[in-house]
């Protein structure tokens, strides 16, 4: 069998910086955002921080070095707690993509920044590379966590936003079978034919959007950035 790794192996201390920073994000975002609408179930148990710690599971965080598909520590939310329990629980499982895709803005106008005002100027070549690779994987993972996220499986916020948006009946049928929605969501990640007609277009928006946001910070900041040679080191 020939086992790849996802990632180029020079690049994991960057991959693993990104993935940490976008959980860690991503999961506090759920929350804080619970615990502001009245449910304290993610506080008590110390999850309204921005530990990485307190987010990260290790086994997720080594699946997704391994084999680009992993997870974090789901916060439990409590929606009974909530005012409104249906728009208050849309909210909480929304918040938690569009963290990743605010980051993911903020990684790129970062980047144009950072290469437009001559920051790195002067520094060596590695230093350079080193800068715009935490960069582009920062956008990257963020964009891939945001769409990741909003596919409509169980057990991804996509679907809890679906299941909360369903009519009672068509919600309480969907409670019923979640369980087995998991398996499905396995079944599809992990098996080629089935990916590829399902979550592989949405996934394969990963590099339109990532590319979108680096030609709009080109042109807010006027400068260039020649990501081919941060990641091979050539022209």
């Amino acid at each position: 069998m020939d086992f790849r790794l996802p990632f180029d192996l020079s690049h994991l201390p960057f991959i693993f910086l990104a993935i940490i920073v976008a959980f860690t994000i991503h999961e506090f975002a759920h929350a804080y955002s619970a615990y502001r609408f009245g449910d304290p179930t993610a506080y008590k148990l110390g999850r309204v921080t921005l530990n990485p710690v307190a987010h990260v599971s290790l086994l997720g965080l080594l699946f997704i070095m391994l084999l680009g598909f992993g997870w974090a520590r789901p916060v439990p939310v409590n929606r009974s707690n909530f005012r409104n329990p249906r728009l208050m629980s849309i909210i909480v499982s929304a918040v938690g993509p569009l963290s990743n895709l605010i980051l993911a803005v903020v990684a790129a106008a970062a980047a144009y920044a950072v290469f437009g005002l001559g920051w790195v100027d002067g520094a060596s070549t590695g230093a350079v590379k080193a800068v715009g690779l935490t960069f582009w994987y920062m956008v990257h993972i963020n964009v891939l966590l945001f769409l990741f996220n909003l596919i409509p499986l169980p057990p991804l916020d996509g679907y809890r936003i679906v299941e909360d948006l369903a009519p009672t009946p068509l919600r309480i049928t969907m409670m019923k079978y979640e369980s087995w929605g998991v398996y499905l969501f396995l079944l599809i990640v992990f098996i080629n034919p089935i990916y590829n007609v399902t979550i592989g277009p949405i996934l394969s928006q990963i590099h339109d959007i990532r590319e979108g946001l680096f030609a709009l910070m080109s042109g807010v900041f006027d400068v260039n950035i020649n990501w081919r040679y941060m990641h091979f080191g050539n022209e």
